[in-house]
């Protein structure tokens, strides 16, 4: 791994260990002010860290005494320097108090990092599932 892709690549650290503690703060800080995300669930999409900060606090909230687990497997990266985007396939898994795992989804995900100040921040996220055309069900498993 090189210095450039460690620098991005900490970006996907920071998303697991802020996810795995519910530190909404850390998760935030990695989003520009004006981030666009296009998520699975819910919304559209969200416009602002406002809107974001609405969706991952009520995510946190709804987990109660669980904990979500985020690995990332296949990572691409591209980074020019001012811009970067990683792509990744991301699994989530939802683990008891007790550290039993409950359950878990896959899907993709592509984040537009744009660096400002000599830090990255994320100005897009966009994840997805394919869907099965028969059932128009999303494929949550790879």
């Amino acid at each position: 791994m090189s210095k450039k892709e460690s620098s991005i690549l900490q970006i996907l650290n920071i998303y697991h260990t802020s996810v795995f503690t519910k530190n909404a703060d850390a998760f935030l800080a990695l989003y520009d002010q004006n981030v666009q995300v296009f998520d699975m669930w819910g919304a559209w999409s969200y416009r602002g860290i406002e809107a974001w900060r609405g969706a991952i606090a009520d995510w946190f909230e709804k987990l109660g005494s669980e904990r979500v687990v985020v690995d990332f497997d296949d990572v691409q990266t591209m980074e020019t320097p001012d811009v970067a985007v990683i792509h990744t396939f991301v699994t989530y898994k939802a683990l008891s108090a007790q550290g039993v795992e409950l359950r878990s989804m896959s899907n993709r995900m592509t984040l537009a990092l744009q660096k400002s100040d000599g830090i990255w921040k994320i100005i897009h996220e966009h994840t997805s599932a394919p869907i099965n055309h028969e059932t128009l069900k999303a494929t949550l498993k790879r």
